[in-house]
């Protein structure tokens, strides 16, 4: 048991020297730990040997009322039965405080005292390893959300427009607080980021819905709160005091930790705890959705820095800009976006189309793959035919692009960025792609890619059989009925694939691609 802090956070006791229990029923070797008293605006949290016990103090802060000894027992009782979902050896029961002056007993929780050398914040912070913690941790996450329980009222909170409400409710709190109503810098950015993705991803909570995403969570998952032992990690301290902000998508409830570990300097342990927490929970979210729900802890505890600043509370300002700069870097690499590559038949827009879809992590469609699919034959069997002819008819190339643009539309709107490897000769196709990113609140970059002639002949005259079927001639006639395309970046792909990788990037995320932690490998298309 550790202090209960603001917001549910904990202040550690200082460690009982020589002595590192490693199991929660453990009893103390040799001399017990010091007695120690801590204290917040809501508990008082006594240690005594291998027992902690937590007093409610009679305040109403507004979002709770503790004035009266039934309130405080309701607490107590609430907290017991909420916490023991976790850690049910750590969490013993109701105890009470008699006084020879008071009316009726106080009511307290009874713990098992944690190892304080064996908390993750600690482990973290002193460079340990920490992987089989947070295996451990994801595993035992993951294993509560399968069972955890599941109602209409939970699933209401799972709602984009619910997400939105709370966002919403962050920035005007925010707003309020700004000194001479100067908005704080990245406030700004934040708000338009936010509203973009939720615009467009109504489909994608939905989802999350169906899929029995949305459960009653830990709802306040910090690193101090977790504490590895040999038998199993113990997770304490849920919230309690309001069930709605316990009734979360499992995937926000995991992303709070990782927010936290980042914020403890181990980015790289965030993003190995999520990427087990997925894979033990088998949850085919979108990275999309995993950085957006690490930027909106982040942005939720920098609303709590921003009003200790303005308290006077030493270090918070900064700890405000800091937790900002981390919501914008999440939001930033969440953000949903179509990236269409074209140009002519050996113009390198397939190479680089492959090469951008990986380093970014990002779903790849290829209109030469899609069209020999419609017409059901495989990607690379031969389709050869003269120009406009088989199955390159104006009307089979019109079909495919339709069916891309729809299948597109379908990823963005599930929160998968997509690059669409085709000519985009036509600019009534560019414009179809157009509108359709602009209905799912998707940005749109376009790149064309351009090489000497002499260097895609010979490309077209040495290139193995492939999805594409366009020779020399092809390409010659196409480039004859090209239409301009001046919003496009050019992108000259005769140097090396690096270098024009290095391009694209650039005009795809001109704020650079080390943002945010990688949380899942990319996902490309399948052959």
């Amino acid at each position: 048991m550790t202090e209960p802090g603001p917001g549910g956070g904990t202040a550690p006791p200082a460690p009982a020297a020589g002595t590192s229990p490693l199991r929660a029923g453990d009893r103390y070797d040799g001399e017990p730990p010091r007695a120690q008293v801590c204290e917040t605006h809501t508990a008082v949290v006594f240690f005594a040997g291998d027992r902690a016990y937590k007093l409610k103090k009679p305040v109403d802060l507004g979002f709770l009322d503790y004035t009266t000894v039934t309130a405080r027992r309701a607490a107590c009782e609430r907290e017991v039965a909420l916490n023991r979902r976790f850690a049910p050896d750590v969490y013993l029961g109701l105890g009470e405080l008699r006084s020879p002056d008071a009316q009726a007993p106080e009511p307290l929780v009874v713990m098992r005292r944690m190892p304080a050398d064996r908390r993750l914040s600690r482990l973290v912070r002193e460079g340990a390893a920490v992987d089989d913690a947070l295996r451990a941790v994801a595993r035992h996450l993951a294993a509560w959300h399968a069972d955890a329980p599941r109602s209409r009222e939970v699933d209401e909170q799972g709602t984009r427009d619910a997400l939105s409400s709370r966002w919403e409710a962050g920035f005007r709190q925010v707003r309020a607080l700004a000194e001479d109503g100067v908005v704080p810098d990245g406030v700004a950015e934040t708000e338009r980021l936010v509203r973009r993705y939720l615009a467009g991803r109504a489909r994608l909570f939905d989802s999350r819905i169906e899929q029995g995403r949305v459960v009653d969570g830990h709802g306040d998952l910090l690193a101090e709160d977790v504490f590895c032992l040999d038998d199993g990690p113990r997770v304490l301290d849920c919230l309690e005091f309001d069930d709605h902000l316990r009734y979360v998508d499992g995937l926000d409830d995991a992303a709070f930790l990782a927010m936290d570990l980042e914020q403890l300097g181990a980015p790289q342990a965030a993003a190995y705890f999520l990427a087990r927490y997925g894979e033990y929970s088998g949850d085919p979210a979108p990275s999309s959705l995993w950085h957006h729900y690490v930027a909106y802890r982040a942005f939720v505890r920098a609303k709590v820095s921003l009003i200790q600043a303005r308290q006077g509370a030493p270090g918070a300002e900064a700890a405000f800009r800091r937790l900002v700069s981390t919501a914008l870097r999440h939001l930033r690499t969440s953000a949903v976006g179509l990236t269409l590559v074209g140009g002519l038949p050996g113009s390198g827009k397939s190479t680089l189309s492959g090469a951008l879809a990986d380093r970014l992590g990002v779903t790849l469609l290829s209109s030469d793959r899609l069209r020999k699919e419609l017409a059901g034959i495989p990607a690379e069997q031969s389709a050869a035919a003269g120009y406009g002819e088989g199955i390159y008819t104006p009307e089979w190339t019109a079909r495919t692009y339709s069916v891309l643009l729809d299948r597109a539309s379908a990823l963005l709107s599930s929160g998968e960025s997509v690059v669409l490897d085709a000519t985009w000769s036509d600019a009534a196709q560019r414009e179809a792609a157009l509108r359709m990113a602009e209905r799912t609140s998707a940005g749109l970059v376009a790149l064309h890619c351009h090489v000497p002639r002499d260097v895609s002949t010979a490309r077209l005259g040495t290139r193995a059989p492939g999805a594409s079927d366009a020779d020399a001639f092809v390409a010659a006639a196409m480039e004859a009925g090209e239409q301009p395309w001046p919003e496009a970046v050019a992108v000259d792909t005769s140097g090396s694939l690096e270098s024009a990788v290095a391009r694209a990037l650039a005009a795809v995320r001109p704020w650079g691609t080390g943002q945010a932690p990688v949380f899942r490998r990319p996902y490309m298309e399948p052959d």
